[in-house]
């Protein structure tokens, strides 16, 4: 009872809040401002709203999120929506350098919590009662409508998640009917241009991919800035227990799923560990070796940001990337395509892509409210926006009428500026102004359209998901009505002629890929004897794949992974395996359920 004394407390320190009255759904923004007279609005179903939501006083809300690569105020157009909607500001803290063991002790985890996985830490905090029951206060009913609506069967599963059997919140890359599959991420984003100059080579397996990288670098030995350019630029602060990279290229290439320290087959239930001989982690492991050899990795890989490697690829010095956010997505700017160059899919033959079914009950990364946060009502209702149809979209490509918006027909299109951000997250917007549908008030953007972008990096609806506002399309731009016209250069038009496909999602749903069942279960939790093994078994493999990958030679490669299975195994890898075994096979049967 002390967090909802507290919280009411607060909320009369403005004189707006002096009556607690439901006004109603608004039609809209699904927050607490009317449209503006005259003003459509968004179509967007805004929930209940009291004085607390039409909140004169600016509410700054923390929000933790263990997805972000973000600290500090949200910025740029993104703040300006969110002040304007809810007259809400946004703090985001990622967790780095012991955010969520500081959080935790304190007993305060924020007002938003983005969970990166519903895994040990999450369980902590529900047990250790850090996280606000949805139920509670009738939170969910009042405040999140469209949560209701849409992601119903999300909450109720998150329930089967908690010892204490309550809702705490919803996992994300939802969809509200089954038999889906998402995007694919892995979609192996190869410099096309590239490719078509050297002869179309086919490629069946990593050794071919290794040949067409030499001769792509033949013929285009730097980037756009003079620069080396490489096939591969990876990066290092995304690691776990392993190599993230190598991790990932393993997933691409078996259609296996990460799970704890390998690799999970979904088809048969089993689990392969990444020191297994021959296995699917030290395949990718050494074929990240063999880029090296031949001066076709980045040498900067082991110890670069993201941040680092990604500008990298946008200066057009990286030819491939197995996933599209590092690789197609940032490359393919205005710029290059006018120049006739293109980054689009090529899988090898022997591969088997990874994608996952889309599910209306969710994947890991949980949405949740800390239990406390002084303005929980907000925090719900700011997330229920995120789950509109309208919030979605606007994650991912802007504010809706200044860069994209529905034709007559309702299908959705990029207005020129939304073009613009969409092709170069850089693009400035400085100058440009914006006249709220909500408030009617005209502000003046500053910053980048990346800036702008909400930094807590989590997402409700999954791309691959039918926008319920729109005419049947899927809330991805690439399979847009809009989009789907003439190729944009000569280098695409040789891309559909050789693949037959008119978009990358259309090629890639051709190949014989694994559509991934990812059930929302609870793993069992590890001993504080096991934790420590983990985490120094962990360690041992993440730094000894390092050094396999600079190895100079194979014979130095092999030495290097038969010390690091010595290291693993000396600090309890196979009490580590055994516990990802068990786990693989709770999966294995929650699947079928």
């Amino acid at each position: 009872m002390k967090r909802t004394t507290k919280r009411f407390a607060k909320r009369m320190l403005s004189a707006g809040l002096a009556s607690l009255m439901i006004l109603g759904s608004l039609a809209g923004c699904g927050g607490g401002k009317e449209p503006a007279s005259g003003s459509e609005g968004t179509g967007a179903a805004g929930g209940a709203d009291d004085a607390l939501l039409n909140n004169e006083e600016t509410i700054n809300l923390t929000v933790f999120s263990q997805t972000a690569n973000w600290s500090g105020a949200q910025s740029g157009w993104g703040a300006v929506l969110l002040k304007d909607m809810f007259n809400v500001e946004m703090t985001i803290i990622p967790d780095v350098d012991g955010a969520y063991e500081t959080r935790m002790e304190k007993g305060d985890l924020g007002d938003i919590v983005i969970w990166g996985s519903n895994g040990d830490q999450y369980k902590q905090a529900v047990d250790q009662g850090r996280l606000f029951d949805w139920e509670s206060e009738d939170l969910v009913a009042n405040y999140g409508p469209d949560i209701q609506k849409y992601f119903s069967e999300a909450v109720e599963h998150n329930k089967t998640l908690n010892a204490d059997g309550k809702a705490y919140g919803f996992g994300h890359s939802l969809n509200n009917e089954s038999g889906l599959h998402d995007l694919f991420i892995y979609n192996w984003g190869t410099r096309w241009d590239l490719y078509k100059e050297i002869g179309h080579p086919e490629v069946k397996d990593y050794d071919d991919l290794v040949e067409m990288f030499k001769k792509m670098k033949e013929i285009c030995p730097t980037g756009d800035d003079g620069k080396p350019a490489y096939a591969a630029s990876i990066w290092s602060d995304w690691d776990g227990e392993l190599v993230m990279y190598v991790k990932a290229l393993a997933s691409g290439y078996t259609g296996y799923d990460e799970l704890g320290m390998g690799l999970y087959d979904s088809k048969t239930g089993e689990f392969h560990d990444a020191l297994e001989e021959g296995g699917p982690y030290l395949e990718a492991l050494k074929f990240c070796n063999k880029l090296y050899q031949n001066d076709l990795l980045d040498p900067d890989s082991m110890t670069q940001p993201y941040d680092t490697m990604i500008a990298k690829v946008r200066n057009g010095n990286v030819f491939f990337s197995i996933f599209d956010y590092s690789g197609s997505t940032a490359y393919n700017s205005e710029a290059h395509i006018a120049e006739n160059k293109y980054m689009l899919p090529l899988v090898p033959l022997e591969a088997h892509d990874i994608v996952y079914e889309l599910s209306p009950r969710g994947n890991e990364r949980i949405w949740s409210i800390g239990a406390n946060s002084l303005y929980p009502e907000k925090a719900m209702q700011v997330i229920n926006w995120f789950c509109t149809p309208e919030g979605a979209m606007t994650n991912w490509y802007g504010i809706k009428g200044l860069m994209w918006d529905y034709d007559e027909n309702g299908k959705a299109y990029f207005t020129e500026l939304g073009k613009k951000c969409n092709n170069d997250s850089s693009t400035d917007l400085s100058g440009v102004e914006w006249t709220s549908p909500y408030t009617g008030e005209t502000y003046t953007l500053s910053g980048t359209f990346n800036d702008g972008l909400f930094q807590m990096n989590n997402i409700t609806w999954g791309l691959g998901a039918i926008n319920p506002d729109s005419e049947g399309e899927k809330f991805s731009k690439d399979l847009w009505a809009s989009n789907l016209v003439e190729p944009k250069n000569d280098t695409e038009a040789d891309w559909r002629e050789t693949t037959g496909a008119t978009n990358p999602q259309e090629y890639l749903d051709s190949t014989d890929y694994t559509m991934v069942t990812k059930p929302i279960y609870t793993s069992e939790e590890k001993s504080g004897e096991l934790d420590l093994k983990w985490q120094q078994v962990g360690k041992a493999i993440r730094e000894g794949s390092w050094k396999a990958i600079y190895a100079k030679t194979d014979a130095e490669f092999d030495a290097l992974v038969a010390e690091m299975r010595t290291a693993a195994e000396g600090y309890g890898y196979a009490e580590c395996i055994e516990w990802c075994e068990t786990d693989a096979a709770t999966r294995y049967e929650k699947q079928a359920q």
